[in-house]
């Protein structure tokens, strides 16, 4: 059974330098950022929703463990967001290490949060996937996620 344990502090630097490189490359990959620049940008993109780190109000960080008392096999994170005055989760980031990924970590970690969503009082879940990542699109959906809108674009000319 997979269990979200509160991140450590000590885990928490290597967590920001990894998701930040990561999400620059998600984010060049995807043809949204040139790849000039993009460490910065997505490094400001984390400090502006993490100002205190794992302190930050509303935002829950999570090692993913394997089983009780097992490996850890990831990170999820997600915040609190309050719009019209109803209250959800928002994931921000989930990530399964490569060596245990089609595993069923990423499925447990999901039902393992909304159990901690509800017991929050909260409303939904939601979260951004790039569409490239045709594999977590298969996962949210049969997990009951259903898509609330489509971004898209034309581009022009090269993009560095």
């Amino acid at each position: 059974m997979t269990v979200l344990s509160p991140m450590r502090a000590e885990a928490y630097a290597a967590y920001l330098e990894s998701s930040v490189a990561g999400y620059a490359e998600d984010n060049i990959a995807a043809g949204r950022w040139p790849r000039e620049g993009a460490v910065e940008r997505s490094r400001a993109s984390y400090l502006e929703l993490l100002p205190q780190g794992l302190a930050t109000p509303d935002n829950y960080l999570f090692e993913i463990v394997a089983d009780e008392g097992g490996p850890i096999v990831g990170v999820i994170w997600f915040a609190v967001e309050t719009r019209h005055g109803v209250r959800t989760a928002f994931v921000y980031d989930l990530e399964i290490e490569a060596a245990h990924r089609r595993q069923g970590h990423a499925r447990g970690a999901f039902l393992a949060l909304e159990q901690l969503v509800a017991a929050l009082g909260l409303s939904s879940i939601g979260l951004h996937v790039f569409a490239r990542n045709h594999a977590a699109q298969a996962l949210y959906s049969r997990l009951g996620y259903v898509v609330t809108g489509i971004n898209m674009v034309k581009r022009f000319g090269e993009r560095g």
